[in-house]
Order: C-alpha cells, then sequence, then structure tokens
C-alpha cells in the first residue's frame, strides 16, 4: 500500500507540475502577445505623427509667416454690444464664417420692441413710463450680464445716428470685469468716445476690422496692409526698437 501510494503521489505531482508548466507557458505566450500588439501600435502612432502634414503657413507682405488653426482649438466667446439700427452683426458674424473662426457670437435682444416691452408682457402693464421700462431693463440685464460675464471679447458698437448710453454702460461693465474690449465706430466720433477708447484693446472704424482682429488674436492671421503700398514695417519707417543685434 505505500508503494502503491507513493506511486499514485508521484503521478498527481507530476501532472500538478505539467500544469504549472502549462500555465506558465500560456501566461508567456499572452505576454508576448501583449508585448507585440503594443510594439505594433506604437509604431503606428510613431508613422502617423511623422506623417501629417505641417502646419501651413501663409507669408505676408513683409516676410510674416502665419500659421493656421487646429482642431482642438478654444472657442472665442465674443459679444456684440451696441446700436440696432444697422447690419454691423450680420456682416462680423458673416466675416466669421467665411474665416473659418473658432467664434461663438452673443448679443443683447436687438429687437427694440420686444426689448422695450418684454416685462410688460409677462408681468403686466404698468401705469407709469418709468415703471414700465425699469421692469423690462431688469429682464433684459439677466441676458445681458450672464453673456457678458461669459464673453472673452467684448465688441462694443457706436454709431453717428443715436446716443447708445446702454453700449457705454455695458462698455463699463465689461472694464470692470478686466475683459478684453473692442469699440467700433466711425472716426468722426472718436473724441466724444476717448474715455471708452481708452479701456479698450483695439479701435475699429469697420467690421471687417473687427473680424481681422479675432483672425489675428486666434489664428496670428494677418490681411493685407491697411494702408497698401505706403505700408512698411516699422523696422524700415522708424528703425529697430532695439539698437542691439
Amino acid at each position: 500500500m505505500i508503494i502503491t501510494n507513493n506511486k499514485l503521489m508521484g503521478t498527481v505531482l507530476t501532472k500538478s507540475t505539467c500544469n504549472q508548466q502549462n500555465d506558465i507557458n500560456d501566461i508567456n505566450d499572452i505576454l508576448k502577445m501583449i508585448a507585440s500588439s503594443s510594439r505594433k501600435l506604437f509604431q503606428r502612432s510613431c508613422t502617423h505623427l511623422l506623417s501629417a502634414p505641417p502646419a501651413s503657413f501663409v507669408t505676408k507682405k513683409g516676410g510674416r509667416a502665419l500659421s493656421t488653426s487646429s482642431s482642438s482649438e478654444k472657442v472665442w466667446n465674443v459679444y456684440l454690444s451696441g446700436e440696432i439700427h444697422s447690419d454691423w452683426r450680420e456682416q462680423i458674424s458673416k466675416g466669421v464664417q467665411e474665416a473659418n473662426l473658432p467664434v461663438s457670437l452673443t448679443y443683447p435682444n436687438t429687437s427694440h420692441e420686444d426689448s422695450d416691452d418684454c416685462g410688460a408682457i409677462i408681468l403686466g402693464m404698468e401705469e407709469e413710463r418709468p415703471n414700465w421700462d425699469k421692469i423690462g431693463a431688469n429682464m433684459n440685464n439677466i441676458r445681458t450680464k450672464n453673456l457678458i460675464r461669459d464673453a472673452d471679447v467684448v465688441v462694443v458698437r457706436f454709431g453717428t445716428k443715436y446716443r447708445q448710453w446702454n453700449a457705454a454702460f455695458d462698455a463699463g461693465y465689461a472694464a470692470a470685469l478686466n475683459k478684453s474690449i473692442i469699440t467700433l465706430h466711425p472716426p468722426e466720433i472718436s473724441h466724444m468716445l476717448k474715455e471708452v477708447n481708452a479701456s479698450a484693446s483695439v479701435v475699429c472704424e469697420e467690421p471687417v476690422q473687427v473680424v481681422q482682429t479675432l483672425a489675428y488674436v486666434i489664428h496670428g492671421s494677418l490681411p493685407e496692409p491697411k494702408d497698401g503700398d505706403k505700408w512698411f514695417p516699422i523696422a524700415d519707417w522708424l528703425g529697430k526698437g532695439n539698437p542691439n543685434p
């Protein structure tokens, strides 16, 4: 019986050892497969990176090399404040689309009648004009304050025909929030707006200049010089700012 048991135990041990060896072989095979797959994946990634085309460049007058945008770029929130009697917002919207800029445009309610009567329509009419205006203004301020607060850039438009008190207030509110401000108005009212313009990063005369400013800030792209053939780089026009090489 003892001999028989020894033989039986030996057989069991032998089978156990074989099973363990088979398990080890299986694990080694799995590890080899994982390593092979990882190596192939790494090689494909490297090949993709090496074969990817570099950012394209456009050379402008003066030898300026300007890069294009990437697919994962930031979306800029731009709030358009100011008069509602001309198509300046539509011009900026069209220019942003044509330039393929990652910009989200927001603006106040541009229906004059709705912005005047919204409070009275929803809450009921008031007997006095100041009260009528107040409930409407308070309702409009919910939109205005939140959109300016969320904006990366605030564009404030002033015209010559209407006095834009609200636009001036929007500019002050944006300045208090340390927002980047672009003012837009014809040159003949620059003097009246000198304090507002002093708080702006850029002062534009035409909607297209707003689009061009956004294109430069976002993509680094520049248009042809406004002064045409009269334009010179600053180093040629006024000399080098730093005399040291």
